[in-house]
């Protein structure tokens, strides 16, 4: 048994972006994949300091780059109900596409790089 104490709605490992315009990348998550907000710090009435938000029982961390916190873009795998459905949504959101949805050996699949120069491969199983 591990001796790791984790706060209740968190894992072990999670995300955390730096990234420029935090404020509407919170805003495309809970559009695009249904987050929820969770936690908000604000540094001052436009500018987030440390976001939030929950994916199914994933949290995901972000916060405005700084001069000193650089933007640090990441690439994401995410599962979801409806592959295409979803994948039209991130393009009506403003992403662009990295990789057409199409059927794979291991689901329905296809990436988009969303406004922030994250890389979303968006998938559904079944």
């Amino acid at each position: 048994m591990s001796d790791i104490k984790i706060p209740e709605g968190y894992q072990q490992v999670m995300l955390y972006l730096i990234i420029q315009n935090a404020a509407a990348f919170m805003d495309f998550m809970m559009k695009v994949f249904d987050a929820k907000e969770k936690y908000k710090v604000m540094r001052d009435e436009h500018t987030i300091m440390h976001g939030e938000v929950s994916l199914g029982e994933c949290t995901v961390m972000f916060a405005e780059s700084t001069d000193a916190y650089s933007v640090q873009n990441a690439g994401l795998f995410i599962y979801v109900a409806n592959a295409d459905e979803t994948f039209q949504k991130a393009l009506d959101a403003g992403a662009t596409e990295v990789m057409p949805v199409s059927d794979q050996s291991y689901g329905r699949s296809g990436g988009v790089k969303d406004p922030f120069g994250n890389t979303w491969w968006v998938t559904s199983v079944g």
